[in-house]
C-alpha cells in the first residue's frame, strides 16, 4: 500500500523546502527547524475546559508540567504522556495539539511532561524525570483532579520508550500502579540491522540518519545500547506489565521493534492491542491536519477508555 496521500503531500512539502538536514544540525538548531517543521503539521487547535501549566519537584531541579482536560469533573483518569523527539527534540508545544486530542477524545485528563534532554541531559535524565513525574502524579493526584487508582503513560517515539521503561521501573520497584501503556511507534531496540530501518531509511520523515544522530547525543557509551532502560526489548522479563496498545507504522524505520516489541509482550501473558497502519510513516500521530491522525488519535483513545474503565 502506498503512503496516504495526505501525509505524502506533507512529505513531499518538506522535501521541496531543501532545508538542511536535521541530523546535520546542532541540537538547539534541530529543535527550531523542528519546531518550524511541526508548524505545518498541526490540525486546528482544539480548544479544552482546562489548560495548565504546572512545575513539579524532580531529580535535579523542576519539571514543567502540562495539563489537559475537556471536563470541569473529577477525579477523572489520567494519561502521563511524554513526547516524542529522539531524546534530543521536542517540548510541550510540540505534542501540544496530540494531547489537546487525546483529552478530549478519551475524556481522560491528560498530563504532559518535559523531560530533560541530550545532549545537555543525556541518559539516563530524560528517564528519571519521567518516572520522578509518574510517581509525582499518583501522590498527586486529588489536587490535579484525577484518579490516583487509574493511571495510563504513554508516549510516542523515544517518549514511548520512556513509557515503556516507566512501566518496567514500576513493576519493579512496587509502583506507581500502572493500568495500561499506550505505545505509538516506540523506540524498543535501536536496532539499525533491522529490515525496516533497510528498507525506510529515507525519505518517510525520520531516516537513520536521524536515528543515529539522536543515540549519539542520547548515550555516553555503546555499551548502554545493552541496558534495559536504554533497549526495553533486551529486557529479560516483560511478565507483569501492564496491558499495552502498541502503534506501528509501516514506513517507519521503527517498525519492526514495534512489532518485535508487542509480540515479546503476548508471550510474556501481558495483554496487548497492536494496530498497524499499512500507509503511515513515523511522526504521523503529530500530523493532526489529517484525517488518518486524528484517526489514530481516536482509535489510542477508545483502547484508552477501555482500559481506564470509562466504558
Amino acid at each position: 500500500m502506498p503512503v496516504n496521500p495526505q501525509i505524502q503531500e506533507i512529505l513531499d512539502f518538506i522535501a521541496a523546502r531543501n532545508a538542511p538536514p536535521l541530523h546535520t544540525l546542532e541540537p538547539p538548531q534541530a529543535r527550531i527547524a523542528m519546531a518550524k517543521a511541526r508548524a505545518l503539521v498541526r490540525g486546528d487547535e482544539v480548544t479544552l475546559a482546562r489548560v495548565e501549566n504546572r512545575g513539579i519537584p524532580g531529580p535535579a531541579g523542576r519539571i514543567p508540567l502540562r495539563l489537559y482536560a475537556d471536563s470541569s469533573g473529577t477525579p477523572l483518569p489520567m494519561l502521563l504522556y511524554l513526547h516524542g523527539g529522539g531524546f534530543v527534540i521536542g517540548d510541550l508545544e510540540s505534542h501540544d495539539d496530540v494531547c489537546r486530542h487525546l483529552a478530549r477524545a478519551a475524556g481522560c485528563l491528560v498530563i504532559a511532561a518535559d523531560y530533560r534532554l541530550a545532549p545537555e541531559h543525556p541518559f539516563p535524565a530524560g528517564l528519571d524525570d519521567s518516572f520522578a513525574a509518574a510517581q509525582w502524579v499518583v501522590a498527586h493526584a486529588l489536587e490535579l483532579g484525577g484518579d490516583p487508582t487509574r493511571l495510563a503513560v504513554g508516549g510516542d517515539s523515544a517518549g514511548a520508550n520512556l513509557a515503556t521503561v516507566v512501566t518496567l521501573l514500576a513493576r519493579d520497584r512496587g509502583g506507581p500502579a500502572i493500568r495500561t501503556q499506550l505505545l505509538v511507534y516506540p523506540v524498543t531496540a535501536h536496532d539499525l540491522s533491522a529490515r525496516s530501518m533497510h528498507d525506510n531509511a529515507q525519505g518517510y520523515f525520520l531516516t537513520v540518519d536521524m536515528i543515529r544522530y539522536f543515540m549519539g547525543h542520547y548515550l555516553r557509551a555503546p555499551g548502554e545500547l545493552e541496558d534495559p532502560r536504554v533497549s526495553p526489548l533486551k529486557a529479560a522479563n516483560l511478565a507483569g506489565l501492564p496491558p499495552a496498545y502498541v502503534l506501528t507504522a509501516a514506513y517507519d524505520p521503527l517498525c519492526d521493534e514495534g512489532r518485535a516489541y508487542a509480540l515479546r509482550l503476548r508471550a510474556a501473558g501481558v495483554p496487548v492491542a497492536h494496530r498497524h497502519y499499512d500507509d503511515a510513516v513515523h511522526g504521523f500521530f503529530t500530523f493532526t491536519k489529517t484525517a488518518l491522525a486524528r484517526q489514530a488519535i481516536d482509535e489510542a483513545a477508545a483502547h484508552l477508555r477501555m482500559a481506564l474503565a470509562l466504558e
